[in-house]
């Protein structure tokens, strides 16, 4: 199976260490998708925008392991989109989003550069 992430999953984020055991295939841009910046991590909706990401090979395990990191408040959905490589998982944000940053850029490691 495969998994989209776009956010502190990504290589050389905070959260890649739970990437260890997951294959890269490679970097990816999903259209229809609106990027938040919720501070410490973002949060993408379906919209008008692109999301960057990149897409992972994985084992039951790692989703399950993600599963239980995305769902933790509750915060995540999982839902499938496809991609180059086939369907994979993204997780994309349940909460309200008025209150928060947009990233027009859809990418979160850039979203500093440029989203003034």
């Amino acid at each position: 199976m495969k998994v989209f992430v776009y956010g502190s999953l990504r290589r050389k984020q905070g959260n890649s260490r739970w990437m260890t055991n997951a294959q890269w295939l490679g970097s990816y841009r999903l259209t229809g998708y609106d990027l938040y910046d919720v501070g410490l991590y973002p949060a993408a909706v379906p919209g008008e925008g692109i999301l960057e990401g990149e897409v992972y090979r994985i084992d039951s395990a790692t989703l399950q392991q993600l599963d239980d990191l995305k769902s933790a408040p509750r915060e995540y959905q999982r839902q499938l989109v496809m991609t180059c490589w086939g369907r994979a998982w993204v997780y994309l944000y349940r909460r309200p989003i008025a209150h928060l940053k947009p990233i027009p850029s859809g990418d979160w490691i850039q979203r500093e550069h440029g989203d003034a």
